[in-house]
């Protein structure tokens, strides 16, 4: 060294060479054995999926979470939902019965239970997801082809009993034969809707026949009291019929045990029954605006002036 800034420069040999060639070789491979190695690990989390796939065919599935190996370069991963979800189906117009047009908007629980079919068919989710919308909106077109518009949105009358049921069971048929790898839990109508050009006839004429059935109702109503009331006035003309029959029975024979006593009474005493006559007859000759003319030695007179012993 001839300055304090210059270094002496050692000439490498060939051997130094080809050894410093054969350290980046060996932290090379060691690298690439090391990322071989990371590559080959995969992790399964809860609610999901991983399939294992080569050349593009599904070779095994992993739903158990946990650290997985596979194949690096040779397999690659899919990942796919392990768990229920909502797929919420675009709304439709279909055609009831009486030929109303309604639109539908309608929802369905569904899951994956074959992810080996799902990917080999379907493809991904959203594929999935698509045919499954088309099987719901063609089931329940035809399930609500069979009922009248009344029958759809009226919950009392309806007769949609088991109709979410017989959907979800249809549809899951047709699934199955395409082999889709997928399973519809549930299906439900969330909302049932006139096309807009129809709802203000259709709430006119629902109006029209509301207030004609309660015209109905108030004239059955009035009949029935017209007939209520006639059928009681009846029942009381009849009973004060036999009412007035009965006490005219009782009277008559009141009157005639009366007379049997009063001919009993005048019988055992003669004179007490003409002073009886006589009381009697001045009810009926003696008021406050009559005026008699009786000789003053006639017996009547004598009983009004009270001289008789």
């Amino acid at each position: 060294m001839t300055d304090d800034n210059v270094f002496e420069m050692k000439k490498k040999t060939p051997d130094d060479i080809k050894k410093y060639i054969k350290i980046g070789i060996s932290i090379l491979v060691l690298i690439v054995i090391i990322g071989l190695f990371i590559s080959s690990m995969f992790v399964v989390k809860e609610g999901e999926y991983k399939v294992v796939r080569q050349f593009g065919e599904v070779i095994r599935y992993e739903s158990d979470p946990g650290l997985k190996f596979r194949v690096p370069i040779l397999h690659t991963i899919t990942t796919l939902p392990n768990k229920k979800m909502v797929y919420d189906v675009t709304e439709k117009e279909i055609n009831t019965l009486d030929k109303k047009r309604m639109i539908i908007d309608n929802y369905a629980v569904w899951e994956i239970n074959n992810p080996e079919l799902m990917i080999a068919n379907a493809r991904t989710v959203l594929n999935a997801e698509a045919r499954m919308g088309e099987f719901i909106f063609s089931v329940i077109r035809s399930e609500l082809g069979t009922m009248n518009y009344d029958e759809i949105i009226n919950d009392e009358g309806s007769t949609r009993g088991g109709l979410n049921q017989r959907v979800a069971d249809r549809v899951n048929t047709l699934l199955a034969r395409d082999e889709y790898g997928i399973e519809v839990d549930d299906v439900r109508i969330k909302r049932t809707d006139l096309p807009a050009e129809n709802e203000a006839s259709v709430f006119n004429r629902m109006i029209s026949e509301r207030e004609s059935k309660a015209q109905e109702y108030l004239s059955q109503g009035e009949a029935e009291k017209n007939r209520i009331i006639a059928q009681t006035d009846r029942d009381v003309t009849e009973m004060l019929s036999i009412a007035d029959a009965e006490a005219a029975e009782i009277r008559a024979q009141g009157q005639e045990e009366a007379a049997g006593m009063y001919n009993e009474s005048f019988q055992r005493d003669e004179e007490f029954y003409q002073l009886y006559r006589t009381l009697e007859s001045y009810k009926v000759t003696i008021d406050g605006e009559t005026t008699i003319i009786l000789p003053q030695d006639s017996p009547y007179t004598e009983l009004l002036l009270g001289n008789i012993e």
